[in-house]
């Protein structure tokens, strides 16, 4: 009896130890770089501005459309979210190569509109907000108008697409980021979604 006690403890807590220290890991990993640390991806609403040398009939300043493609001529439809200037510019050199000999092709970012959170539940105004760079929690909330009187401060939930393309889900606690408890602030990423309870 004893034994079969013990087996069942040892076996639950296997089973929890790699789910806490996977959630740490996530929220260490997910939190450590915020937005703007590294290399700018297009994103849906930027303006961009494709400036063909010597070409001016093919320079044109463009919208990266909700579905994350552009219009240019000659090229036509093409896809940009996700992909820094410097990777867009050589892909539409590269597309340009069958109409031009030696296309030059430079992609100047006019506008970042891309970087949104929407920010749900116990908050004075919920709704989607624009995010600066290195954008904190404590920065989306403010955004929002704080929170209402009826937020739980200790369950603030941030869903959150992995590069991979899996969701998950961050448990937060409001005070502990006032108080500066944890190492490093929270980061919000663009598409978080903030859930206060």
């Amino acid at each position: 009896m004893k034994v079969g006690i013990l087996v069942t403890v040892t076996a639950l807590c296997l089973g929890v130890t790699p789910f806490v220290h996977a959630q740490r890991q996530i929220t260490s990993s997910a939190s450590a770089r915020g937005y703007g640390d590294s290399e700018f991806k297009l994103g849906p609403d930027d303006v961009i501005e494709v400036s063909v040398y010597q070409e001016k009939d093919l320079s044109a300043t463009v919208p990266v459309r909700p579905d994350g493609k552009i219009s240019l001529p000659l090229v036509g439809e093409m896809p940009a979210s996700g992909k820094t200037p410097i990777e867009l510019q050589k892909e539409i050199a590269q597309r340009m190569k069958q109409f031009i000999a030696e296309p030059s092709v430079t992609v100047v970012v006019k506008e970042v509109n891309s970087p949104k959170v929407s920010i749900l539940g116990e908050v004075k105004t919920p709704g989607p907000y624009k995010i600066g760079v290195r954008a904190t929690l404590l920065d989306a909330v403010a955004l929002a108008g704080g929170l209402t009187e009826f937020a739980k401060r200790d369950r603030i939930i941030v869903i959150r697409l992995d590069p991979k393309g899996n969701l998950q889900r961050i448990k937060l606690s409001y005070d502990d980021q006032i108080k500066g408890e944890r190492a490093e602030p929270f980061y919000v990423m663009p598409y978080d979604k903030i859930v206060v309870n």
